[in-house]
């Protein structure tokens, strides 16, 4: 018990600094005086059970009908997947309450017909539940309507924030090559899993191989793609990428090429490197990647007002109303909407 509250203790100090890229100094802080139906508090916000079942009943019922009931019975290194749906909830409803505040901080409202779509959306879901879905989560329509309208906001203050943000991005920068690839690796993993490095002189024998792979693929005695098949030992052969996606070394190198040619051998942590170009560039793809360059430019900005913001705020954890939540089995619950009426009514 006392390994489980440290561990989630630790999971909301991380969850709230998770959209920069500093971590923040507000404390957490365990106290006795919380309703009863209190799992956690951020600044004055109040997170609660009705609340934490909506988000995990529906999400817990996503997983199942993905994968079947028997996912249950599935764990990771000692980590169930009802414990890992339980830490994702309780992420993404403590990051939600804070950037409600963060709105609140702002000034950033709901409009009224944002209010108006707000409510719609908790009659739909609502209407759509059972009763023992209604008993289970003990939840009404206004307390539907409270997720959906925090939702909103936390979508809304986001929008607000980062509404100056529009970085120029060039065809370099944004661009994706494609590449064939040949790795010759100085390592192996050993019975324990751990990355155990080759001695410097099988190393130097794996580098004279490389050496002369390369050089058939430059003379043409062999073409790149067979000597790829042939003696790499990474299970893909072509890959596209574009820059920061890939080891620096590979990167300056690949992106120093022209279409057929044939880089010197690279060195990295895993081994020696060959690689051919295939293809410099790609219009549609550019583009394609430019949007999400320029989004994850607004997240960087974002998030650092976010931590700013959350470095203000107190933590307080229930923990042990907390781990007496657990995810619901009772086949009338099958609820899944929550997520979907939400996007309906609020389409991105």
């Amino acid at each position: 018990m006392r390994k489980k509250v440290a561990a989630v203790t630790l999971l909301l100090l991380l969850l709230l600094t998770s959209c920069g890229e500093e971590g923040g100094s507000a404390k957490v802080i365990f106290t006795t005086g919380f309703g009863k139906d209190d799992v956690f508090r951020i600044g004055n916000g109040v997170c609660t059970v009705p609340e934490i079942m909506v988000y995990l009943t529906n999400t817990a019922n996503q997983y199942e009908n993905v994968y079947g009931p028997e996912i249950w019975n599935v764990s990771r290194e000692g980590v169930t997947l009802e414990e890992n749906i339980k830490e994702t909830v309780l992420a993404k409803m403590a990051q939600i309450k804070t950037m409600y505040l963060l709105a609140q901080d702002r000034k950033v409202t709901l409009e009224e017909e944002e209010n108006r779509r707000v409510e719609q959306a908790a009659a739909e879901y609502f209407a759509s539940l059972n009763d023992t879905e209604k008993e289970l989560m003990a939840v009404d329509e206004a307390v539907i309507g409270q997720l959906y309208r925090e939702y909103a906001l936390a979508d809304k203050v986001y929008q607000f924030i980062i509404q100056d943000v529009k970085p120029e991005i060039s065809d370099d920068e944004a661009r994706t090559i494609t590449v064939q690839h040949i790795l010759l690796r100085t390592e192996m993993i050993d019975n324990a899993g751990n990355r155990v490095a080759y001695s410097d002189k099988v190393k130097e024998s794996i580098y004279e191989k490389a050496c002369e792979i390369r050089q058939r693929a430059l003379d043409g005695e062999a073409d790149f793609l067979e000597l790829a098949s042939r003696f790499s030992e990474d299970s893909v052969i072509t890959y596209s990428f574009r820059k920061g996606e890939v080891e620096e070394a590979i990167e300056q190198e690949a992106f120093q090429l022209d279409t057929g040619g044939i880089s010197q051998v690279i060195e990295t942590d895993k081994g020696y490197h060959i690689i051919k170009c295939v293809s410099t560039f790609d219009r549609e793809q550019t583009d394609r990647n430019k949007l999400v360059i320029i989004e994850e430019r607004r997240r960087e900005v974002f998030g650092q007002e976010y931590d700013a913001f959350v470095e203000t705020l107190a933590r307080q954890l229930n923990a042990k109303r907390w781990e007496e939540v657990t995810l619901p089995r009772e086949e009338a619950i099958t609820t899944t909407s929550f997520f979907d009426v939400y996007a309906k009514y609020f389409p991105h």
